[in-house]
């Protein structure tokens, strides 16, 4: 509504499921303003699924007649088809999505619906629905998470032998494989997936029973609600589980923190696949155009994936400020909770299926990566062991190697493209087996040790985190 718009009725107190106490109807500035319908709507399998074990707990304890919890249960399965067959009519004038459903319920089933509501509050409700929602993000995007590692394990497989060069401060520093460089990948995202099932520990906590704040004076059994539920537990204190989002802030914290590593990874294939590197080839599908230069093939899908790291990691922000200043328990400040919580999930989930589908497809440029290895003086540092193996001390290795770097440099060549003698020039220790670790093959094989680079570690890597499934 903008100020030009005419101001509606206001709505009959009558009309509110709240409004016996209210002598008016809320002010139709305040209804657009206030309402929460149009994006809290997407809780409603949540929602319905808590009131369904919210009834039978009801009917277990006898505050409900079995008939009214069948009443109810039934006619929350039929709402559950309308919303899915798209026939549910949501209204804004009912502010919420359990106002929604509960309002649709008690239209089908009578009274039976008005007493749902029984022994809960909204305060209590929205935060066992937002706990099941995170609990059924996590759980999807550890799915998702978990086919990009299947695919980074193949893509590193793959690419084991290949010699690509490894940078510290955007320099050539030593040769690496292209096959480690995907594992280290893929243990950022194994992080990523570790902070999330840690997260859906804390998330899986049984608010509801607390009612508005102080619990409720039904006999309820909360712990019946929790198995039904599947929860691993259920709150300690009425105040504390009706007001907490830390829940919420941890998850999305942990999307935040996948995203950056999606972002780095972006910005890495962003930089490959430009001519100046051509590293990489991104696959067309997965690319567009330039609008006047005919020649262009933009890598969009990391470019988005790196902008809208910026928007979760804003969602994260918003959380924490919405938080900051709220004395328990709950406020209706929390309302706001949501929309940085869905596009949080939203972006992380959809931005790791593109890098699951994008990154099978991706043509590793064998020959261009070996030959940037080759620039740099990326086997320096080898030379420089190879020295303190014959019994130079390190410090006097380096500065040997470096007069060697500086004497290439000047002379426009590879170390291993100097001649035996120039190089036992820098010390009498070089022999003509120098040349064997001066290679980049030879660099890059004598890191076999667990966790390095060498091929054979690469397959070692791969081979035990397929055996741990």
């Amino acid at each position: 509504m903008t100020p030009a718009d005419p101001v509606s009725p206001k709505t009959p107190p009558a009309a509110k499921l709240w409004g016996g106490r209210f002598a008016e109807g809320t002010d139709a500035l305040v209804e657009a303003f206030s309402e929460s319908v149009s994006f809290d709507q997407r809780l409603w399998r949540q929602d319905i699924a808590g009131s369904t074990a919210h009834a039978r707990m009801l009917g277990k304890v006898g505050v409900l007649k079995a008939a009214d919890v069948e009443a109810i249960v039934d006619g929350l399965a039929q709402i559950r088809s309308e919303i899915e067959s798209g026939k549910f009519e949501w209204q804004l004038a009912l502010e919420d999505v359990h106002m929604n459903i509960e309002s649709r319920l008690t239209a089908m089933i009578g009274d039976a619906g008005k007493r749902l509501h029984t022994a809960r509050s909204r305060n209590d409700q929205v935060a066992t629905d937002l706990r099941l929602y995170v609990r059924d993000a996590i759980d999807e995007l550890v799915i998702t998470i978990g086919v990009l590692a299947e695919v980074l394990l193949d893509l590193a497989e793959r690419e084991a032998d290949t010699i690509m060069p490894g940078f510290t401060h955007m320099q050539i520093a030593q040769p690496v494989t292209f096959g480690h460089h995907m594992l280290a990948w893929r243990e950022q995202v194994l992080r990523d997936r570790a902070r999330l099932l840690d997260c859906r520990r804390r998330a899986n906590v049984l608010p509801l029973g607390s009612a508005a704040l102080a619990g409720t004076v039904y006999p309820i059994d909360r712990h019946f609600v929790a198995e039904q539920l599947g929860f691993d537990s259920v709150s300690e204190n009425s105040l504390d589980a009706v007001s907490d989002r830390d829940f919420a802030i941890e998850f999305v914290s942990a999307a935040a923190l996948a995203m950056v590593h999606l972002s780095r990874w972006s910005e890495e294939l962003i930089l490959w696949c430009t001519p100046m590197f051509g590293f990489v080839k991104l696959p067309d599908r997965f690319c567009t155009g330039s609008s006047i230069m005919p020649q262009k093939k933009n890598p969009d899908v990391p470019e988005l994936v790196r902008g809208k790291t910026g928007r979760v990691v804003g969602d994260l922000n918003a959380l924490l400020v919405l938080m900051k200043g709220q004395p328990l328990a709950y406020n209706r400040d929390n309302q706001e909770d949501k929309p940085p919580l869905f596009d949080a999930h939203d972006t992380l989930s959809a931005s790791l299926r593109l890098f699951a589908a994008m990154l099978p497809n991706v043509t590793v440029e064998r020959a261009t990566c070996r030959s940037a290895a080759f620039k740099g003086y990326s086997t320096a540092t080898d030379l420089a062991d190879y020295l303190v193996k014959r019994g130079l001390p390190f410090r006097d290795a380096h500065h040997a190697v470096g007069s060697a770097v500086g004497h290439a440099v000047k002379k426009g060549c590879d170390l291993s493209e100097l001649s035996l003698d120039e190089l036992r020039g820098f010390s009498a220790l070089i022999e003509a087996d120098v040349f064997d670790v001066l290679t980049l093959d030879g660099s890059v094989n004598a890191r076999n040790h667990w966790g390095g680079t060498a091929p054979a570690q690469v397959r070692a890597a791969i081979a035990r985190a397929r055996s741990r499934g």
